[in-house]
């Protein structure tokens, strides 16, 4: 079994900052594709990053310029540096990670349990 694990979001002000943190754990052989998804209340999920294990990334508009996505391969942790925050930021946001388990060919597509980021005066 592979977990992904978030962390970090919570109630910020308009213009702050939030960094989201997410851990793969279990019988990992190598990991892929790593990305940060949102969705906010009666709206469907959405991309806001990603990025390639050779470092590539990937960006929603609606995020480019304020958001970084960034991974630590060794840690098998992705992160999400939110700058600028706006109160259309306002989302569950949920970590997917492509991954290989040890001792099997497949390729795997897992998501994290999501962690809530209000921005709000």
């Amino acid at each position: 079994q592979v977990r992904l694990v978030e962390s970090g979001g919570g109630l910020v002000q308009p213009g702050g900052s939030l960094r989201l943190s997410c851990a793969a754990s279990g019988s990992i052989f190598s990991i892929g594709s790593m990305g940060w998804y949102r969705q906010a209340p009666g709206k469907r999920r959405e991309l806001v990053a990603t990025i390639l294990s050779g470092g590539s990334t990937n960006y929603a508009d609606s995020v480019k310029g304020r958001f970084t996505i960034s991974r630590d391969n060794a840690k098998n942790t992705v992160y999400l540096q939110m700058n600028s925050l706006k109160p259309e930021d306002t989302a569950v946001y949920y970590c997917n990670a492509d991954y290989l388990i040890t001792g099997r060919a497949h390729t795997y597509n897992g998501w994290g349990q999501g962690t809530q980021v209000t921005v709000s005066s």
